[in-house]
């Protein structure tokens, strides 16, 4: 059957549904005198009269009733599968690509993804671990996750987690061949251990402190260099060196002596996690799904 039969047909039809030709015209969207002659058009086609008309009432012909009785079936099955496949465009799917720190991912972007999984198996899911400025439009990220104070100002930023807070922490084993730092320059007597970042020539990460209103960024020194908090972490619990992390990545181990925290009162809050995109993307079903389970709601 080619376009044009077919959408006879469909005219035909509301025709015959509406026994009018002004109501069918009005819900097909077009005149009248226009939807009377593409039903004409296809009576002549099939040699057959199938509307019996007068100035007052439309009625379908003993050919009208016959197509009308065979052919409504199929286009209502048809409204049905086209009505099936709007709900379905609608349903959230597809594969969101995000980039995230280690413990951003593991401490808030996984217990979102636990609650809805779950609830929307056509939603997939790719999260690569980077510790840079990564460009997300460049590298064809749908999202990035990262403190608000480094999210670039063309992007939408959505806060997903409380403030932070840095913390200088080294184990006890450490502490007992050295002293502890009271200033942020006495890190110079110590064996830190570095980040190395990505972004900017992969340079070394500079520790950050403030305190009564100065800045500092300390370049700092020593045996062990990695690309990933995990891996400082880890060095720091066996006594290699003090290290540099969230308050909330080295929280349990303060609270059972594994880590000893120095230099607290040069570590102020800061804006917490942040998810950002651009501001000239069109969300899809699905990435609203995300943001809205990682939405943060203050208490």
């Amino acid at each position: 059957m080619d376009r044009e039969n077919a959408s006879d047909l469909v005219a035909f039809l509301a025709v015959a549904r509406e026994r009018s030709f002004t109501r069918a015209a009005a819900r097909l969207g077009m005149s009248q005198p226009a939807l009377s002659q593409i039903v004409r058009n296809l009576e002549e086609r099939l040699g057959v009269r199938l509307l019996s008309r007068t100035t007052r009432s439309v009625a379908p012909t003993q050919a009208g009733e016959r197509l009308l009785k065979g052919l409504a079936p199929r286009f209502d099955e048809m409204d049905i599968e086209l009505a099936a496949l709007s709900e379905l465009r609608a349903t959230p799917s597809g594969t969101i690509r995000i980039t995230s720190t280690e413990y951003a991912a593991e401490s808030i972007l996984m217990p979102a993804l636990t609650r809805i999984l779950p609830k929307y198996p056509d939603i997939k899911v790719e999260v690569i671990f980077d510790y840079g400025l990564t460009n997300i439009v460049a590298q064809q990220y749908d999202a990035g996750i990262r403190p608000g104070e480094m999210v670039a100002k063309d992007m939408i930023a959505v806060r997903i987690g409380p403030d932070l807070r840095m913390a200088v922490v080294g184990s006890p084993s450490y502490f007992e061949l050295r002293k502890k730092p009271r200033t942020p320059q006495d890190l110079t007597n110590h064996n830190c251990i570095n980040l190395r970042l990505p972004t900017h020539g992969g340079s070394l990460y500079a520790w950050e402190f403030e305190k009564g209103g100065r800045d500092l960024h300390v370049r700092v020194e020593g045996q062990l260099v990695f690309n990933g908090a995990d891996a400082l972490l880890k060095a720091s619990l066996k006594g290699l060196g003090l290290a540099y992390l969230t308050e909330a990545h080295v929280q349990r181990y303060l609270a059972s002596g594994q880590l000893i925290r120095v230099l607290s009162d040069w570590c102020p809050p800061f804006s917490g996690y942040h998810l950002y995109y651009p501001s000239r993307r069109q969300p899809s079903p699905a990435f609203s799904v995300l943001v809205e389970a990682l939405r943060y709601r203050r208490m």
